[in-house]
């Protein structure tokens, strides 16, 4: 269940083939431990870049029972011009359940937390003030056979926008953002032995907009994102995946420029990129 939008096929193959686990033998273990490590170019966050456009080492460690349950724990490096005064690094920690309805049909559900240590508004390089970063999701998702649908809800605020994000002691944002949500459609299909062509699209919803704070009241922070790639599995559990990653803005505005918290720097988080992958699964 790696997090890494890239890998697309490997999240894919835990995801699509859930409860496959159950008819494994009955004196093997129940428990099922991978661990994995990848090298992306741009690290792509549903449509966003973490990293500024920088590269990213990655990996993770999953554990699945038998029965359906899962967990597992992952961390990516990230920019301090996002994350400002943290340590650079996201850690998530996961866990739910995989369902089998039938041979093609599948269910999921779980949460997600997201957590960015050290990070927080109130380090920016501006006067701004605010929490933390420090996210948590529950979700729910249906597969069939190469194929899903999954959305997650928002728990707690959405990285930090809420009524405390203040800019220069004005409130920037006119409500809490508890209730966001990502709504995406998977498709990893394997259309010859070991390359899997990759298909993603997906909306989120922010449930809050900026104020006069931002220089502009009512910007909307919602919006669309793409990827499209393929993915080729080698020998010795080698994974490298090539895909094209974009965003589309509800108010462009809001997003291009993105400011940094850190310094002057400013980019477009969610431009169209080619991103390259390579990892290992083991």
């Amino acid at each position: 269940m790696m997090k890494q939008t890239l890998i697309a096929a490997a999240v894919a193959s835990v995801f699509l083939t859930a409860g496959s686990a159950m008819a494994a033998d009955a004196s093997a273990s129940p428990w099922t431990v991978t661990t994995n490590i990848y090298g992306v170019s741009d690290y792509y966050f549903r449509g966003m870049t973490q990293t500024w456009h920088k590269p990213a080492i990655q990996g993770g460690a999953d554990f699945v029972h038998s029965s359906g349950w899962y967990a597992g724990l992952w961390g990516s490096n990230v920019s301090n011009n996002t994350y400002p005064g943290g340590s650079g690094l996201e850690f998530d920690y996961y866990g739910g359940y995989n369902g089998k309805i039938n041979d093609d049909w599948g269910w999921t559900a779980g949460g997600h937390g997201y957590y960015y240590p050290g990070a927080d508004l109130n380090k920016t390089a501006f006067d701004i003030s605010g929490d933390s970063f420090n996210s948590f999701e529950a979700n729910v998702g249906l597969s069939y056979k190469f194929m899903s649908v999954k959305y997650s809800y928002f728990l707690t605020d959405w990285f930090g926008l809420n009524k405390n994000f203040m800019v220069g002691g004005v409130p920037a944002f006119t409500d809490d953002s508890k209730g966001s949500s990502y709504l995406e459609f998977n498709l990893a299909y394997e259309f010859m032995p070991t390359y899997t062509v990759n298909f993603h699209a997906a909306h989120t919803d922010v449930k809050t907009k900026t104020t006069a704070a931002f220089g502009t009241a009512g910007l909307d922070p919602s919006y669309d994102d793409y990827l499209v790639g393929v993915t080729k599995t080698f020998d010795g559990g080698w994974v490298g995946s090539l895909a094209y990653a974009k965003s589309n803005y509800k108010d462009k505005t809001y997003w291009d420029p993105t400011f940094s918290f850190a310094n002057s720097d400013t980019i477009d988080m969610g431009e169209g990129r080619v991103i390259l992958s390579v990892g290992r699964v083991f």
